[in-house]
């Protein structure tokens, strides 16, 4: 097994309110800003990075502590929840084990400050000041990176190329009972973060591309390294992709600059026009796509594909049907993740099944790349079948709830057919009861209402009830467990 040395991140913090804009609740354009400064060392696997964040209260709560999630522990030797189950850790650690991580060494300029969560994957940090709502803080923050080697969403693969997914300490998403924390569980996309304005200043060896989230505002190359500049506004998160073996292909579709980065694509043309259409459908049937681009991404990675905003990770090896397949589910993501946030955490369903179904819409109206609605309900049923059968002859009783924690999920298998495929067939049997009309309305207004914010499962309900449609019996019957399919 090749293991790393432990990570060393150095934190330098500045806490203390300033004299910023102020951020009203309901000035939709004032948001919560980071700006990242990172350096990459090939050699070592390292990035080192300062992060700048200027915190903006938006809760109607006086907020005297911060909290930031930091997902790259989670890849420590010593951490407790891994992120990769052992059904796909040889998929996963193409090497063999590999570690990295996140150890935070010093935090300057607070009262005080901790590592906490259930996991050491929290970064606390009392003010010295509190922050009243319409106020801000300012947090800088200097830490290292290094990565494990690892097909996954931070990690050095092995298609040649550095994913880094969740790379920094970012903010936890604030509730009615505070910060959220978030260890890194293996089932699911356990990611919960509020829309921000991102700067990001990446510092390479030459001859390195970048994929990003996020519009590159200059390149310039002195003495061996490369230095790039990016943007995005009102995300809910930020990721890049780097290699040196990327080849580019481009298109356009719903006003943005769609660009596939591929490393071993036998048909780039053909995933450039799954991307481009289905951006395209998404934003006629939903509603505008918000980014001025969309970076599409062939890497390492051991499940199908990753979503991020503007950016989504397609696993290198698949076949030209399922990489079609997954372009199209990430994009869908663009509208339920990325725009339409949701509690990934608890109600991973309100969104992946959502996606499911988003995907099942286009090619119903695509039909030249081989799927069709019959096939994929029929495929989701009988995959949803076989997981109960199989779950039955295992336990007397067997949850099939949707509204759960994902701690609370036990393998892959139970995740993919409660969110993905039971989540596909609620939104099916939905659209049976309304009609295809009302559902694709009820669809825009649930878009319209919640872009930019994380919606409750009872505000994706309202806006059907609100419709006319008599379907809180499906919505129960789905979410409690109690539908027999």
């Amino acid at each position: 097994m090749k293991k790393f040395s432990a990570i060393l991140i150095a934190v330098i913090m500045l806490c203390g309110v300033c004299a910023l804009a102020a951020c009203s609740p309901n000035d939709g354009s004032a948001r919560t800003g980071y700006k990242i400064q990172a350096v990459y060392d090939e050699e070592k696997g390292v990035l080192s990075a300062t992060e700048r964040v200027d915190y903006c209260n938006k809760t109607d709560n006086e907020v005297g502590e911060l909290k930031f999630n930091l997902y790259g522990s989670a890849f420590s030797e010593n951490a407790k929840i891994k992120p990769v189950s052992e059904s796909y850790f040889a998929r996963a650690y193409y090497g063999g084990a590999s570690y990295g991580g996140m150890e935070i060494t010093s935090v300057s300029g607070c009262e005080s400050w901790q590592t906490a969560g259930e996991d050491g994957n929290v970064l606390s940090v009392v003010l010295s000041s509190p922050v009243y709502p319409g106020e801000r803080a300012t947090v800088e923050i200097s830490y290292e990176l290094t990565l494990a080697r690892v097909n996954h969403r931070t990690g050095i693969t092995d298609a040649g190329t550095i994913n880094l997914g969740n790379f920094y300490p970012v903010l936890c998403a604030y509730s009615a009972q505070g910060f959220v924390e978030s260890p890194y569980y293996s089932c699911g996309d356990p990611f919960l973060s509020e829309c921000a304005d991102y700067e990001v200043e990446l510092d390479l060896p030459e001859g390195m591309k970048v994929a990003s989230s996020g519009t590159q505002l200059s390149e310039n190359s002195d003495g061996g390294r490369v230095k790039t500049q990016h943007v995005l506004t009102n995300a809910r998160d930020f990721a890049v992709v780097l290699s040196r073996n990327f080849k580019v292909a481009e298109g356009k579709a719903a006003g943005a600059d769609v660009r596939y980065y591929y490393v071993s694509d036998a048909d780039p043309e053909g995933s450039v026009k799954a991307a481009e259409e289905s951006l395209e459908y998404f934003a006629g049937e939903f509603g505008s796509y918000q980014y001025p681009t969309l970076s599409v991404v062939e890497t390492g990675f051991c499940y199908g594909g990753m979503e991020y905003p503007a950016l989504t990770m397609i696993a290198r090896g698949q076949e030209s049907g399922e990489r079609a397949y997954t372009i199209v589910h990430e994009n869908a993501h663009q509208w339920w993740y990325a725009m339409v946030g949701s509690d990934q955490l608890n109600a991973a369903w309100q969104d992946e099944g959502l996606a499911e179904y988003s995907s099942l819409m286009f090619f119903e109206n695509n039909p030249d790349y081989g799927f069709t609605r019959t096939g994929l309900i029929g495929s989701a049923t009988r995959a949803y079948r076989a997981f109960f059968s199989v779950s039955k002859q295992l336990k007397d009783e067997v949850d099939t709830s949707m509204n759960r924690n994902l701690s609370q999920y036990t393998s892959e298998f139970e995740y993919s057919n409660i969110t993905y495929n039971k989540g596909m067939l609620l939104f099916e049997t939905l659209r049976n009861s309304v009609g295809d009309e009302k559902f694709a309305a009820c669809l825009k207004k649930y878009f319209d209402a919640n872009k930019g914010l994380i919606a409750s499962p009872e505000s994706l309900i309202s806006v059907f009830v609100k419709s006319g449609a008599d379907v809180e019996g499906v919505f129960g019957a789905f979410l409690d467990g109690k539908i027999i399919i």
